[in-house]
């Protein structure tokens, strides 16, 4: 390093901007490789933690990330300060972790609202291997296909399948799944067959729906889907499936593999407006409670989850 370099990355680290939380902050960006996985981690937004690298930036003069529509790199600045950077993030976490095993229990009530399908399926017994972990929590649940404003309701927590969550919310994937025809009998060629099956359809659907099915080796297809039955409970229409009634598209993580019903039209999956992802969503720090975020690290642990690219 040159006397000049040697200068100019002393009044880096001297800058009142460069605290700890600011250092801490920027080790975590270079270590998760976005701001959105950053972001995730922390329990902020994209855009919060964006803004405040850009207040760091602009008031210690230098840029730390090269930014491109498709990386995150680090500036010859930000590879010098990495080093103490990653010495103050050790240490804070190794102080944060010093005081969780001093810490209580979690305990209260958390407020969890979740679709039908995935609060039944997946979530009711992840929650229940939780609470094993922290007797003191209490749960009071919302599964309903309405979406909930976390604020307004004093929901801490709202599971939803989304692919475009609300900026000012928190998200982080939880689960993967694919929207599959489950009913009895033999598997269809074709998603054109489904013109000569009943169908039970989730939603207001008087009208023929235009489905767009995806195969898994690229074909697509599009079909007119006119229901036989249509309504708001998912698990009923599965019921009526069960009993030979028809063909209902649901979400794989509804239909367990012991189940009665099988997917008839194997290799395809309908195309779902809302993505393929239940997200777990929170109000951002500070607001966001913290036993939320704790619930969510389980959730995601349990299930394996891998983000999205």
């Amino acid at each position: 390093m040159t006397t000049t370099s040697r200068s100019r990355y002393r009044r880096l680290l001297d800058e009142p901007a460069l605290d700890a939380n600011a250092l801490e902050l920027f080790a975590r960006i270079a270590a998760a490789g976005s701001f959105a996985s950053a972001a995730r981690e922390l329990g902020l937004t994209r855009a919060a933690v964006s803004r405040r690298i850009a207040a760091i930036e602009s008031a210690v003069g230098v840029a730390l990330f090269a930014r491109s529509t498709r990386s995150l790199g680090l500036t010859e600045a930000g590879r010098r300060l990495l080093g103490r950077a990653r010495q103050v993030r050790e240490a804070a976490e190794g102080a944060r972790l010093a005081l969780r095993h001093q810490r209580d229990q979690l305990g209260g009530t958390l407020r969890i609202s979740a679709t039908p399908g995935f609060g039944r399926h997946v979530l009711a017994p992840l929650l229940s291997r939780f609470r094993d972990q922290h007797p003191a929590l209490r749960y009071e649940l919302f599964f309903t296909e309405r979406r909930v404003d976390l604020l307004r309701e004093g929901v801490d927590l709202a599971f939803r399948v989304t692919a475009k969550p609300p900026e000012d919310w928190v998200a982080q994937p939880v689960r993967r799944f694919a929207v599959r025809a489950y009913g009895l009998g033999p598997a269809l060629d074709d998603p054109a067959a489904l013109a000569d099956e009943p169908l039970l359809l989730l939603g207001q659907h008087e009208e023929p729906l235009l489905g767009h099915w995806l195969h898994q080796d690229g074909r697509r297809a599009e079909v007119s889907m006119q229901a036989a039955s249509w309504g708001s409970d998912l698990e009923a229409l599965l019921a009526m499936a069960r009993s030979g009634g028809g063909l209902a598209p649901a979400p794989d993580f509804c239909v367990p593999a012991d189940d009665a019903l099988v997917d008839r039209l194997p290799g395809w999956r309908l195309v779902v407006a809302e993505g393929e992802w239940v997200q777990a969503l929170t109000l951002p720090v500070p607001a966001a409670s913290e036993t939320a975020r704790a619930l969510v690290a389980f959730v995601r642990a349990e299930l394996g989850t891998a983000a999205p690219a």
